[in-house]
């Protein structure tokens, strides 16, 4: 009954990883396309992905543990671990459990690196445009209240009218 258990946990685990993986993509997707408006409930959705997986990687440790008394192994053995003392075929299956995990756990990192490199360009670029604005005379008017001379805001006016 234990070992079964602890597979059930690993699937669910490995669907969660899954839909990390999906909402970090989605957050990406958001991000290349300019599409800030978005980004934090894109954030938000991965954060909640995070919680349950912190709440089945619980589940996970408590369950494990218990199987592992059964066992006669430490108390927090590895899958690794868990595949080599089990009999056939949970030897096979928890190593599946393990090779599914760590891809799993390279495409997160991959995708979490892509969407924080994004994060970075687009705040340089922000950086560098305020810059832009920042050498342009934006004011209107000195602070006599006369108009300045050659201001942005004057000249826009000019060419409008």
């Amino acid at each position: 009954m234990g070992l079964n258990d602890v597979s059930n946990i690993l699937w669910r685990e490995r669907q969660l990883l899954e839909l990390l993986v999906f909402k970090l993509e989605e957050e990406q997707l958001v991000l290349a396309a300019g599409r800030t408006r978005w980004l934090s409930h894109a954030t938000r959705e991965v954060e909640t992905v995070l919680e349950e997986i912190k709440r089945i990687e619980l589940e996970r440790a408590v369950e494990v543990e218990s199987v592992a008394g059964e066992l006669k192994l430490s108390s927090a053995p590895s899958l690794r671990e868990l595949a080599t003392v089990t009999p056939t075929p949970w030897n096979k299956i928890f190593e599946e459990h393990r090779r599914a995990l760590l891809e799993s756990a390279q495409e997160i990192d991959s995708v979490a690196k892509a969407n924080r490199d994004l994060l970075s360009r687009g705040h340089q670029a922000a950086r560098e445009a305020l810059a832009t604005i920042g050498q342009l005379e934006i004011d209107s008017y000195t602070p006599s209240g006369a108009a300045a001379a050659g201001s942005l805001g004057l000249r826009l006016i000019d060419e409008a009218i």
